[in-house]
């Protein structure tokens, strides 16, 4: 398949922006309604402020930058979008100094966001929105929200999206600077959101059109080592893969893609018939390969994978029972409509050496797993996931660490009264100890009406944290981020 052929199902997909983040409204009554701050509109940019200190300080050698992505305009006069998943992306900036924090945050200006303001209307397709009156589709970046993720190269800030290419973003200003085209003839070729980064700083990454995919490696600046494409033994639904120090591990599980149409939610199908399948693919030689089959299961994100000296490969992931609570039916959370689905829960996967595939889930409800960069795709012993194991309230609640040398979970739970977002971990300068460091994040405080930044000890979550911050506005909850240190 050619780079016009993928271009051309990309755009017939409608650029779907296939973001999974968290539509566990699960039995939310009347009495919580108010979890739909989390999705509210966000009007205009949100101008610098300093936040204000609740309790704690910052440890004096925390310094940095958490930049986080999501969605936060969906609704407009003329029409709103069908999905949570294709509200314009806005880019959060929050920068800890001398035990202070501040914040800003400005929308990524999209031809998208562009047409759809013009219009009054969403009337740009997505992964639940179909195509208004106007709607102009000459590549998947015409539909390219850029409301997914983020990640750092070469000094610029992409803002990252599924179907279609990067967003480059001025790091200091937030400012909008253009589309990242890795090589002329690969313009608007899909990046997912969810690149796996190397220890040494290399980055590999999946572009999807339905079976095919193209590999990306890019040097630590963001430059293309290599760009080639692969056949998949399946079309399925992808937001995220996993990668070791030598392989490349592609879960395929059975939502498959039944045709190339609009909005990308309805054309797919759920066949658990076909179980689950993983490819692992030899990042040297990508003709090199090997299938694993699972029984059915339905994911969005995987933490990081690791192989053992014989061969065995390892690796968490948050799994449901199928996409009908979440990807199939997200669209509700924007109307305040309940879901009756339960939240993911963690499962282990192991992949014999001798071609075995083994699934073993676990009670633990868990979504966006992270761990310490500086061990990606080797031997690790912890991680960090959100959690929500109150049946009453939808999204998350709380935070867990996983010590996987243990067995065991530490967990700090915010309350009912906030929504808990995604963690990354910071290492403590000088140390080269996994997980010797901080975990930085934000929730949204429903009492308050507020965002807050809040700083853990990576290794004693429990205790609660360190400091907090709370924002002088309530922005609506982001998908993914990265920290930058000073």
């Amino acid at each position: 398949m050619n780079r016009r052929e993928i271009l051309s199902a990309v755009t017939l997909l409608g650029g779907a922006s296939l973001t999974p983040e968290a539509v566990w409204a699960a039995a939310a009554n009347a009495k919580t309604g108010d979890w739909t701050l989390g999705v509210a509109d966000v009007e205009a940019d949100i101008a610098p402020a300093a936040l204000t200190r609740l309790h704690g300080r910052a440890p004096a050698d925390l310094k940095g930058t958490l930049f986080r992505n999501g969605p936060a305009k969906f609704r407009r006069p003329g029409g709103s979008v069908g999905h949570w998943f294709d509200g314009d992306g806005l880019v959060r900036k929050f920068q800890i100094a001398d035990g202070q924090a501040r914040m800003t945050a400005r929308f990524v200006d999209t031809a998208k966001r562009r047409r759809d303001t013009a219009a009054g209307a969403a009337i740009t397709p997505g992964y639940g929105t179909a195509a208004g009156a106007g709607a102009k589709m000459a590549g998947p970046d015409d539909a390219n929200a850029a409301n997914t993720s983020v990640m750092m190269a070469g000094g610029e800030l992409w803002a990252l999206w599924e179907g279609g290419s990067p967003t480059v973003l001025d790091p200091v200003t937030l400012e909008t600077r253009g589309l990242k085209t890795l090589r002329p003839d690969l313009k608007g070729m899909p990046f997912l959101a969810h690149p796996r980064v190397q220890p040494d700083g290399t980055v590999w990454n999946l572009g999807l059109a339905g079976a095919h995919a193209m590999i990306w490696q890019l040097a630590p600046d963001g430059a293309l080592r290599r760009a080639e494409m692969i056949t998949l033994p399946r079309g399925s639904f992808m937001h995220d893969f996993t990668a070791t120090t030598r392989h490349l591990v592609i879960v395929l599980q059975p939502w498959i893609q039944q045709r190339l149409s609009m909005p990308i939610s309805t054309a797919m199908a759920w066949k658990p018939e076909l179980g689950a399948q993983v490819l692992v693919i030899d990042k040297d030689d990508l003709t090199q390969r090997q299938i694993f089959e699972l029984p059915p299961f339905f994911f969005f994100h995987l933490g990081d994978a690791w192989e053992e000296r014989d061969g065995t490969i390892r690796f968490d992931a948050c799994i449901d029972e199928d996409p009908s609570g979440t990807a199939a039916n997200g669209g509700a959370i924007l109307r305040g409509v309940r879901l009756r689905a339960a939240p993911p829960r963690r499962a282990l996967i192991t992949l014999r050496a001798d071609g075995r595939g083994e699934l073993a889930k676990e009670m633990v409800s868990a979504e966006f797993p992270r761990g310490d960069a500086r061990f990606a795709g080797q031997a690790r012993r912890y991680s960090v996931h959100v959690t929500n194991e109150r049946a009453d309230r939808p999204l998350f609640q709380g935070l867990a660490v996983r010590d996987w040398a243990r067995d065991r979970d530490q967990l700090f739970d915010f309350g009912p009264r906030h929504l808990v977002e995604e963690t990354v971990f910071v290492p403590r300068p000088g140390s080269s100890a996994e997980f010797d460091g901080w975990l930085v994040g934000t929730t949204l405080n429903l009492d308050a009406k507020a965002t807050e930044l809040h700083v853990f000890d990576a290794r004693h979550v429990d205790r609660g944290p360190l400091a907090s911050w709370r924002a002088p506005v309530a922005l609506p909850v982001t998908f993914h981020g990265v920290f930058v240190q000073a």
